[in-house]
């Protein structure tokens, strides 16, 4: 029996559907990141950057992180399509045990991504938990890349044993 997807079960997104340079967009639904048994993220919307063979990738304006939990890592990565990004850890938290770099953000982005300036992106698998509206995410696979999986992408998603080269 098949049945028609409603507002309540969408048709999920293929992420090869995603294009490549990515597609930076808007997204409406609440995110909420937890860290150490406490929001460091709660915000009313955020943006979104889809490419090609990744999971979402959330970013959270400022006004919604707290800020005074984060400090500046010494760890720094290029993309050729946003610019350089600068990494977060939890204050104080060097050993965590799960990765000192809990996060990112790009101080100036280029060209398309300018709206990225002033916005933070998470890793889900670095934190307590995250999530898109009510749906707690999955992390990407991988040390690299930070998308989260929810129940309206799939994949097969980059980032896992093998996948480096696509």
């Amino acid at each position: 029996m098949t049945t028609t997807p409603t507002a309540d079960q969408p048709t999920p997104e293929s992420v090869w559907d995603y294009p490549r340079p990515p597609l930076l967009v808007e997204d409406a639904r609440t995110i909420r990141v937890i860290a150490g048994a406490a929001d460091l993220v709660n915000a009313p919307h955020s943006l979104v950057i889809k490419e090609t063979s990744h999971p979402p990738t959330y970013y959270i304006s400022e006004a919604f992180v707290a800020l005074d939990r984060l400090e500046k890592s010494a760890s720094r990565s290029i993309c050729e399509f946003k610019g350089e990004a600068v990494y977060w850890r939890l204050r104080g938290d060097t050993a965590s045990g799960r990765g000192a770099d809990i996060g990112w953000s790009y101080p100036a982005p280029w060209g398309a991504f300018k709206a990225l300036r002033g916005h933070f992106a998470f890793y889900a698998g670095r934190v307590d938990a995250c999530f898109v509206g009510d749906e707690q995410v999955q992390a990407q696979e991988g040390d690299f890349y930070g998308g989260w999986i929810t129940r309206d992408v799939v994949g097969p998603f980059k980032g896992g044993p093998g996948t480096r080269g696509w």
